[in-house]
């Protein structure tokens, strides 16, 4: 919302808001059509048009209700930032996002060198986000006090890690593949045994530096230090799928893939509400809104399957998770 009234302010020449009126939000719309981004050079879209006009909205909204603006604004003008129907459906459509197959990853994998300590990490990195969905946010605040390899399971303690909403939860790992359990174990086993880290230490550390003989800076090795922030993950995931001629991933899209393997996988009502929680999320409706679309594909071969003869139990499998949904619908509207 922050960035929408800076956005708004800039354009209205800093005028007080107190002489707002709506022929001003008609002019807002119109310079926004015109804009281009900053980096791209292109128009910007309709989705991010509607979002700063519905934030400044809602902002006009409570200001008419403050006071010493009362007398000034009306709270209808603020239905002024509203776009046409038209451009809200359009703004507010879903268009499909590329979603890595497991293939896809464990061959990103299979070809990234580990033959030093960073190129280790950075195998290490990619491997564990697939096994446990953890957000790059929280990677990065990982301490090996977190990760227990024997049990399988990662213990994201909001006291210490940087989770999202500031939740504690565990995470299993996931049925992603004996190999890329077995790249994490032997990264964890590698700080512990060979670079004597301790349970307090960082679960990927970032690059230490030194200065070289020519008084460049040069890489040497890991720091004890972990990264203030997810961007060097984000660097090194794009790096990783260039030199594999793959399309970029991010970290967060294999939350993505982990989600439509759960689709296959599970079986009951039971099991998806398990998978959703392992993603982190209280309900399984947050899995399937935010995560759960069907690839255009994928929803071929589903349709494809309903010519052919279906056995009972998958039916019941349907009927009960259904059931589950509704509940949970009832349970967030009450």
């Amino acid at each position: 919302m922050a960035k929408a009234i800076s956005r708004f302010e800039s354009f209205n020449k800093y005028k007080d808001f107190k002489a707002f009126h709506f022929e001003q939000a008609i002019s807002f719309k119109k310079c926004l059509s015109r804009q281009t981004h900053h980096q791209t050079d292109e128009k910007l879209s309709l989705a991010t048009i509607n979002g700063a006009c519905r934030h400044l909205k809602a902002f006009i909204q409570w200001l008419s209700q403050e006071a010493g603006y009362k007398s000034r604004i009306k709270y209808s003008d603020a239905e002024y930032f509203n776009l046409s129907e038209k451009e809200s459906r359009t703004a507010k459509a879903k268009r499909e996002k590329p979603v890595a197959s497991l293939e896809q990853i464990k061959h990103v994998l299979k070809i990234m060198p580990s033959g030093n300590v960073i190129e280790k990490r950075d195998r290490a990195l990619i491997a564990f986000t697939l096994l446990t969905g953890a957000r790059d946010s929280a990677i990065a605040s990982l301490c090996l006090k977190h990760v227990d390899v024997q049990a399988g399971a990662l213990y994201q303690d909001a006291r210490e890690v940087n989770t999202k909403f500031s939740k504690t939860f565990t995470t299993y790992f996931f049925p992603v593949g004996d190999e890329v359990r077995g790249i994490v174990s032997e990264w964890v086993n590698y700080l512990a045994n060979d670079c004597l880290f301790g349970p307090s230490d960082p679960l990927f550390p970032k690059t230490a530096m030194k200065q070289g003989k020519d008084y460049n800076f040069e890489i040497a090795g890991l720091s004890r230090e972990p990264w203030s922030n997810a961007s060097a993950i984000r660097k090194i995931f794009r790096a990783a799928f260039e030199r594999a001629g793959l399309p970029h991933f991010n970290p967060h899209s294999f939350r993505n893939t982990l989600a439509a393997l759960g689709e296959n996988l599970c079986h009951s009502a039971e099991e998806f509400k398990a998978w959703s929680q392992n993603l982190g999320h209280e309900g399984v409706l947050t899995t399937f809104y935010s995560y759960g679309h069907v690839q255009d594909g994928r929803q071929a071969d589903i349709f494809n399957q309903f010519n052919e003869p279906r056995i009972k139990q998958g039916s019941q499998d349907a009927m009960e998770l259904a059931k589950a949904l509704v509940e949970a619908v009832s349970a967030q509207s009450n």
